[in-house]
């Protein structure tokens, strides 16, 4: 079954034609419900992952991560739903993380400043003058969000398999178009694009559950195969490996845990005669 991921900086359009996609495929629709998801999972508080997702990082949290566990957690979230596929997930990061998947169609579509400004107003009930500032603020965000933590610009075309302007096309005919793109051979799913996105999510699933503790880790799975490495100073590899262990017990999918954990090598100071 096709999966869509739909990004728009106009949020009751994007969510109209998730809504009306969703219908016509019989697909379940996704957007808040990710985090709400993520929330109970992690048993973090939804508003902190909400903001790690929509607020661009502070030179603090740029500095220590600080952002990273809560993307962790929605990803791994995002990523449990999307893999068993029939999904139109709308939202503002759910493209970024199934770049390299052939059968997701990934949306974006844009909108005038002008009916932005004007959806803002009917939305906040606010005068023009603080519309403006607030869609232009969103914009900041958004740009500051991806080119800090992805180094991507969401306004980059190349993100996406089909860009749709708004300004002359209706919400209906944009429906029509996405869907009769899902037509096509190039958004079938096929089992080597299941098994790829099984993957992501079992990499994704295994990284929330250590990120906490051990956010320089890099996850890695193949088939259910999992490999977890560091460079940790070597007194501290018995107890990391226990760690691990502990924290990916249980975790569903995963048929063997490699744990590859190498000594940190401290640099020699060069003797001089």
């Amino acid at each position: 079954m096709p999966i869509v991921t739909l990004s728009s900086s106009s949020q009751k359009k994007r969510r109209l034609i998730a809504e009306r996609i969703a219908e016509r495929l019989g697909h379940s629709c996704m957007s808040r419900e990710v985090i709400l998801e993520a929330s109970e999972q992690f048993n973090v508080p939804e508003i902190k992952l909400a903001k790690a997702i929509h607020d661009s990082p502070t030179i603090f949290e740029r500095l220590s991560n600080g952002k990273e566990r809560y993307i962790a957690f929605f990803k791994a979230a995002l990523l449990n739903n999307l893999k068993n596929g029939g999904i139109v997930y709308h939202g503002i990061v759910g493209h970024f993380f199934v770049q390299r998947v052939p059968h997701v169609l990934k949306v974006r579509i844009i909108d005038s400043m002008e009916n932005r400004i004007q959806e803002e107003m009917e939305r906040e009930d606010v005068p023009e003058n603080v519309a403006r500032k607030r869609v232009m603020q969103e914009d900041r965000e958004r740009y500051n969000w991806c080119s800090a933590l992805y180094k991507m610009d969401t306004r980059d075309p190349e993100l996406y398999n089909m860009v749709i302007n708004l300004e002359r096309i209706s919400v209906d005919d944009c429906v029509d178009i996405i869907c009769h793109a899902l037509d096509k051979d190039s958004f079938k799913k096929t089992a080597d694009a299941e098994k790829q996105l099984k993957d992501m999510a079992l990499t994704a699933t295994v990284k929330a559950a250590i990120v906490q503790k051990y956010s320089d880790a890099t996850v890695s799975s193949y088939d259910g195969n999992v490999l977890i490495h560091m460079d940790p100073p070597v007194a501290q590899i018995p107890k990391k490996k226990r760690d691990i262990r502990a924290l990916t017990c249980g975790i569903e999918g995963i048929k063997k845990l490699e744990l590859d954990l190498k000594a940190k090598t401290i640099p020699r100071t060069p003797m001089h005669k």
